[in-house]
């Protein structure tokens, strides 16, 4: 089997064969770090994460970068309006990405650029791109890209020169040192008071575009096997990533392009304007990070996405009876009397592991994490049903294995299977004690001790399956 991702730049389906057997190099634009990032962004992390995720659990070595904007005007303008330096900001915002995406279970990307950083990289490609014509410096040491003598600009975004400038709503800055309307900035000349770098054409910044041509060409090479976003970075900003990478490289950017669709809030588009525009701090302050991990997860990612309160507490729910599951199989894992699978265990457990083709199935069609979940709570019907009190612990630890196996890929149930093992001497004699006193129907024995065991953060359920745990 295969995984057939739909290419953005085809418009259709394909086989995914990076360019390397066994390897592949991904990049995914991250934030312009003036502020904290909004739940829009937040799933544009989530999907490129799960992505990353099931490469990795295909056997994949994928090399994933993800950059960090740290100069541009937003920049400058939020850090002039705190009365910080935009490194201030930077550092500070930087700080805030990795704590908000760490509650979206969102891991680490093996590469974390910033702008700042390669700026000699820039320069440099910004002086191949003028040496072979593709870009021209102008009064006041901007540097232009030349899209006219690109003659495939617009191949990934489906959009002419023609078109565009017969009335497109794409916004363009007005320049008259411009040669054509849609060239774009490879750097802009210092204006007072703003960060500043040397270079060959005067003191200034790097534009947005050639950030990302120059991170994934460092670390990844002049050709990528996929690049990700938000749709709304399609055009301008992969289009020109395209142009002046190919124009500088001679070789195709990036084999696949994937961009994940907007997200609504309660079915409108997200506006400060509107009073609906939220940060992943604002939402995690409402909801835990996982809660909202599975629901940006429970829709493909090219999939428009109306963030709503109340299917997220529904979301909420669902989750918790995954989780339930994971509990009720823990507590048959130490409490069974037979350890070991039994022939008719083998084989309902052969039957469970059925559900790791169908998730494989469905997250090999273009990531479709949406179906990989629905694999994953059919699994846990499945499990609750054949998975109960009596069962040997062997049979309870592959259902266990299976499910953790399956959430993992999707960054789910990550602090679920913390081991019942873990309960200290005290804490089982006090869950021993009350066992016993229920046993004896001395219930306000039991009762004594039940909130004894609250008290210390340890929350006892009395199941069908027997007496489960979980810490507050």
């Amino acid at each position: 089997m295969a995984i057939r991702i739909f290419n953005d730049l085809t418009r259709q389906k394909e086989e995914f064969v990076p360019l390397e057997p066994g390897k592949v190099r991904f990049y995914n634009c991250g934030p312009t770090v003036y502020g904290y990032f909004h739940i829009g962004n937040g799933r544009s992390f989530v999907a490129a994460d799960a992505i990353r995720r099931y490469l990795m659990y295909r056997g994949y070595k994928v090399t994933f970068v993800q950059n960090f904007t740290d100069i541009d005007d937003k920049m400058i303008n939020r850090a002039n309006e705190r009365g910080i330096t935009v490194k201030q900001l930077a550092d500070e915002m930087v700080a805030a990405y990795f704590e908000d995406v760490k509650g979206l279970g969102v891991l680490p990307a093996d590469i974390h650029p910033k702008a700042t950083e390669l700026i000699p990289e820039q320069i440099a490609m910004i002086q191949e791109l003028i040496d072979q014509g593709y870009a021209y410096a102008v009064e006041g040491g901007d540097v232009y890209f030349r899209v006219t003598k690109k003659l495939d600009y617009g191949k990934l975004s489906r959009k002419n020169l023609d078109d565009l400038l017969a009335g497109a709503s794409e916004r363009v800055d007005p320049d008259d040192r411009k040669e054509h309307p849609f060239d774009f900035a490879l750097w802009k000349g210092q204006k007072p008071g703003e960060p500043a770098w040397e270079a060959p054409w005067g003191a200034g910044r790097p534009g947005w575009h050639i950030e990302c041509s120059a991170m994934a060409r460092k670390y990844l090479g002049e050709t990528i096997d996929l690049h990700g976003g938000g749709e709304d970075l399609l055009f301008p900003h992969h289009e020109n990533e395209i142009a002046q990478s190919e124009a500088c490289n001679h070789q195709p950017f990036s084999k696949y392009w994937v961009h994940n669709a907007f997200l609504n809030i309660e079915g409108e588009k997200m506006s400060k304007s509107k009073n609906n525009f939220f940060t992943v701090r604002d939402i995690l302050k409402e909801y835990e990070g996982e809660v909202v991990r599975l629901y940006l997860l429970n829709a493909h990612y090219r999939t428009q996405l109306d963030f709503r309160r109340e299917l997220v507490d529904q979301t909420k729910g669902a989750l918790e009876r995954m989780r339930n599951t994971v509990s009720n199989l823990q507590h048959i894992v130490q409490s069974a009397e037979v350890k070991d699978l039994t022939p008719d265990e083998a084989q309902v457990l052969g039957e469970l592991s059925q559900a790791r083709q169908r998730f494989v199935e469905a997250m090999d069609d273009d990531f479709n994490t949406a179906g990989g979940i629905s694999v994953l709570f059919e699994l846990v019907r499945e499990i609750n049903s054949r998975v109960q009190q009596g069962a040997s612990a062997g049979l309870a630890q592959g259902a266990l294995d299976l499910l953790k196996e399956l959430a993992d890929v999707l960054g789910l149930l990550q602090g679920a299977f913390e081991a019942k093992a873990d309960l200290d001497a005290e804490v089982q004699a006090l869950v021993d004690a009350r066992q016993a006193a229920r046993k004896g129907k001395n219930f306000a024995e039991a009762d004594r001790l039940r909130n004894q065991l609250n008290d210390m953060g340890i929350i006892l359920e009395d199941t069908p399956q027997g007496v489960r745990w979980k810490r507050k």
